[in-house]
């Protein structure tokens, strides 16, 4: 249940109610520089952290976060962070499901009071995605269709595309599903977002080949 929310520091601006962003990297650097300061004051204010990376990042990840001064082991051991394989969370039996994806993002938001935590910090690193179209229109819908649960819940939720791995049409696609975007280091409000029962109305119809009309909600 969301409420009164404090604003939480990003990229050269803030967080206020609305908290889903998508951020686009050049490299590791770029990304890093970015996000350990709201890592760091995410786990100094005591909030949860739940970092989602692939397998083969995990020790330059824990790495990174021992060079800002977390002793990672400590908060793993004290159930402030988890380190979690991108592969296993988003591929779950070798293929990506948006249905249980949205469900386990539900269990994911509302675990906070159980560990006695205001809110989740997520950190999504987007480069698992197998190629081929028919994964990335299923990524694509998925980040619409998340937006309902993260409106619901205080979490805020990065989730980091590097554009070596990403076309520009997959690019000019997924950047509608965010509210907010960081592009060049700077966070700011999407002026190509897209509210999602609009946005699924109009990709459903485009890749049925059919003209997008004006989605009625309501």
């Amino acid at each position: 249940m969301r409420k009164s929310l404090a604003p939480i520091s990003l990229a050269g601006s803030q967080l206020s109610e609305t908290r889903h962003v998508c951020a686009f990297f050049n490299n590791d650097e770029e990304e890093y520089r970015v996000l350990l300061p709201f890592i760091k004051d995410g786990l100094a204010r005591g909030d949860k952290a739940i970092h989602i990376v692939s397998p083969d990042q995990h020790r330059d990840h824990l790495q990174r976060l021992a060079g800002i001064g977390i002793d990672s082991a400590a908060v793993q051991r004290s159930g402030q962070f988890e380190l979690r394989s991108s592969t296993e969370t988003y591929l779950r039996d070798g293929r990506f499901d948006q249905d249980r994806m949205l469900h386990s993002f539900e269990q994911m938001a509302s675990s906070n009071a159980e560990g006695g935590f205001s809110l989740n910090r997520i950190v999504c690193r987007m480069d698992w995605l197998p190629d081929g179209q028919s994964h990335i229109d299923d990524l694509i819908e998925f980040e619409a269709r998340v937006n309902d649960v993260w409106r619901r819940h205080d979490d805020a939720v990065i989730c980091t595309y590097h554009l070596s791995r990403f076309s520009g049409d997959a690019v000019i696609d997924i950047m509608p599903t965010h509210p907010l975007v960081i592009v060049g280091g700077i966070l700011q409000h999407n002026p190509f977002f897209v509210p999602p029962e609009e946005f699924l109305h109009e990709i459903r119809a485009r890749r049925a080949g059919q003209p997008a009309r004006p989605a009625t909600v309501g």
